[in-house]
């Protein structure tokens, strides 16, 4: 038995660029994407922001998780997450750094395990601890009658 699973979705470009995510076997709604002003209109959120959304959910629910465990209860759980965007040595757009603040309704003092909770809930994060290790990315373009544009020569 394989350690491995996968991911998968579909995505279809609506005009401009504003794309429709479909996400493959199971019963989530399309997700519309968008870019925003000058290209896009904001129809929805951009790439990096659905990153950013990514990393501040996977926290959240890792750290309920790690709180469960314990048969702690939380009260409701809320963050707050800021990407900044700054140019590379290229002049491109990147993502910089995030950063994730997340509140708990309770108190620390009704909570159990909190230190040893603390230390490893980040641990459980598979969205934070990708990103922040670095994720290997193959692309591929086929154009119009399947032929493979890039990258040239594989197949």
């Amino acid at each position: 038995m394989s350690d491995e699973q996968s991911i998968e979705l579909s995505l279809e470009q609506v005009s401009d660029y504003e794309f429709r995510l479909r996400f493959d076997d199971t019963d989530a709604p399309d997700l519309l994407t968008d870019e925003p002003a000058p290209l896009g209109h904001g129809a929805g959120p951009n790439p990096s922001r659905l990153l950013l959304a990514a990393v501040a959910n996977c926290l959240s629910a890792s750290l309920l998780f790690s709180l469960r465990k314990f048969k702690n209860d939380p009260g409701k759980i809320a963050a707050h997450a800021r990407a900044t965007l700054a140019r590379n040595e290229h002049g491109r757009w990147r993502v910089q750094r995030i950063e994730v603040e997340l509140a708990m309704g309770a108190a620390a003092g009704s909570l159990e395990h909190l230190d040893r909770l603390l230390a490893q809930f980040e641990d459980f994060c598979v969205v934070t601890e990708s990103v922040r290790q670095g994720i290997e990315v193959q692309v591929t373009v086929r154009d119009g009658s399947g032929a493979l544009l890039h990258p040239a020569g594989t197949g």
